[in-house]
């Protein structure tokens, strides 16, 4: 299946920009819908329902008919106690595109498509995707190995396939996409659109520490740990980042730097085995005129035996 026609309006990439935990905000979202990618964030961001909607009314004022569309990540596991609030907001204010993740959609999908919105519902399994489906979710993200944040362990070449043989769904690929050809080679591999989050980290717009800008610059995939003993689910994070805030990956452990904070979490930082293409911290409109050129050239390039 295709883009869905609501998600192409502005649309000059089919790009999405990952909703990233305390990462993702107006500033970077609107940044990325102007230059012509959809952009997301989660709605736990907002460190309460008020500032949501004051987020979600400020973007849909800087976001004109002629940007790409925006989104909201909505976390359905039981143990977020402000789902239906948040839900309630995104009901009010109609974002193009809602994202669930960790947990079943429920009927989340009905509610969204009422107000002719699109629900994608991102996964790890095959056993996943099936649930999502049946939830009647437009699209399936398929969060493969390396990809940062919460992460799979499938591969792509074996992830995305078998998604496209099995469900007459809009595909897209999340795990080490950085460049414009690595988003080509999505297409390629049968994705219809493709996710990305750790090159945004790396931009001026992300309002995020300065070293944690630098070390993704700095590091590369070899640099990336994937542990559960952080946040309780797998994922990547940089390495670098955890010796420094005193956390054992294999055990969870945390022996804070003297004079460090006694829980340093602010300090655990994540990223994708994708970082090894990233070395500046640009405006995002640079980045995706980056994206834009790659991706063409890819596009048009011929392979001959």
């Amino acid at each position: 299946m295709a883009i869905p026609a609501g998600l192409r309006t502005g649309l000059k990439l089919p790009v999405i920009a990952a909703p990233m935990f305390l990462i993702s905000e107006p500033g970077l979202v609107t940044a990325c819908c102007r230059a012509g990618v959809i952009g997301t964030f989660p709605t736990l961001n907002a460190r309460t329902t008020g500032i949501l909607d004051e987020w979600m009314t400020e973007i849909s004022q800087f976001c004109t008919s002629g940007d790409a569309p925006w989104g909201v990540n909505l976390i359905v596991h039981k143990s977020n106690a402000r789902l239906d609030d948040d839900l309630a907001l995104v009901l009010k204010h109609k974002p193009p595109l809602v994202i669930t993740s960790v947990g079943h959609p429920g009927n989340i999908a009905e509610k969204v498509h009422a107000y002719g919105g699109v629900v994608f519902h991102d996964v790890i399994h095959m056993r996943h995707a099936a649930k999502a489906a049946e939830a009647g979710v437009d699209g399936i993200i398929a969060v493969c190995a390396g990809a940062g944040g919460h992460a799979g362990t499938l591969n792509p070449f074996a992830f995305i396939p078998q998604l496209k043989q099995t469900f007459d769904k809009t595909i897209i690929l999340a795990g080490t996409i950085s460049d414009g050809r690595s988003v080509r080679a999505a297409e390629v591999l049968g994705a219809d659109m493709a996710y990305l989050g750790t090159r945004f980290i790396a931009s001026r717009e992300a309002r995020v520490a300065d070293g944690y800008k630098r070390m993704i610059e700095d590091d590369s995939s070899s640099d990336i740990v994937y542990t559960n003993k952080i946040s309780g689910i797998w994922g990547n994070f940089l390495n670098r980042s955890l010796h420094d805030a005193g956390v054992d990956p294999e055990t969870g452990k945390v022996t804070p730097p003297e004079g460090g904070a006694k829980t340093p979490w602010k300090e655990i930082w994540s990223a994708g085995q994708g970082i090894g293409t990233i070395d500046d911290s640009p405006p995002v409109a640079d980045i995706i005129d980056r994206l834009k050129r790659d991706y063409s050239a890819a596009r048009d390039e011929t392979v001959s035996f």
